[in-house]
């Protein structure tokens, strides 16, 4: 399994930005493709954003999109989403997610993920 570390969530304010970070520790990361993922309370998780191996490929939900972009650099074995415009409907605990396979193509599905980080809060006031 691939080690997982999120950093960069916090408080913020509407319209206010964030980055979030994830840090990997396996050397074979940018074979992995990687997804976000957010889960307020009483609400199921959802998807946010997925980038393929090589990050040529992307895939943003339809609720962020136009406001959040997912890249990475394989280099420091990290995948960001950076998040603008922030609305308090935004706010979740948002999970870093390596798939399961090596070499897919961006995925929605959270079962095409083996290996998740613990999460990071992003809190958003109005």
């Amino acid at each position: 399994q691939v080690q997982l570390v999120e950093s960069g969530g916090g408080l913020v304010q509407a319209g206010g930005s964030l980055r979030l970070s994830c840090a990997a520790s396996e050397r074979t990361f940018g074979r992995y493709t990687m997804g976000w993922f957010r889960q307020a309370p009483g609400k199921e998780r959802e998807f946010v954003a997925a980038i393929s191996s090589g990050g040529s490929s992307t895939d943003v939900a339809d609720h962020v999109k136009g406001r959040f972009t997912i890249s990475r650099d394989n280099a420091k074995n990290t995948v960001y989403l950076q998040m603008t415009s922030l609305k308090p409907e935004d706010a979740a605990v948002y999970s870093c997610a390596a798939a399961s396979r090596l070499w897919m193509g961006p995925s929605r599905d959270p079962s095409d993920f083996g290996s998740w980080g613990q999460g990071t809060q992003v809190t958003v006031s109005s």
